[in-house]
């Protein structure tokens, strides 16, 4: 996987794909660390949208767990969240049943 950085990308797109290997995947990293994936289509565009798919899902679940960390709900328990839930749903309007 190459590395290019955000800045060159804008400025020599055209550049750095010609000079990446076919097929090889592109990093894109700005001031904060990696930003995008530049990810070629290879022959079963299917099987990649899925793999895609399920990296941006991890990369989602980390995020999340990094701010359940940040902010302590990484410390609640089942129980915690079982009452949690428990209020909600009795604070919640009930439907009339027909």
């Amino acid at each position: 996987m190459r590395q290019v950085s955000l800045r060159e990308f804008r400025t020599r797109g055209s550049k750095a794909l010609k000079s990446t290997p076919v097929g090889e995947t592109i990093l894109l990293a700005g001031r904060n660390g990696p930003e995008y994936f530049l990810v070629p289509v290879l022959e079963d565009i299917a099987t990649q949208d899925r793999e895609l798919r399920r990296a941006i899902a991890k990369a989602s679940l980390r995020r999340n767990w990094e701010l359940a960390r940040r902010f302590g709900a990484d410390a609640i328990t089942d129980a915690e969240i079982d009452a949690e839930i428990s209020e909600v749903r009795a604070a919640r309007p009930r439907r009339k049943s027909k």
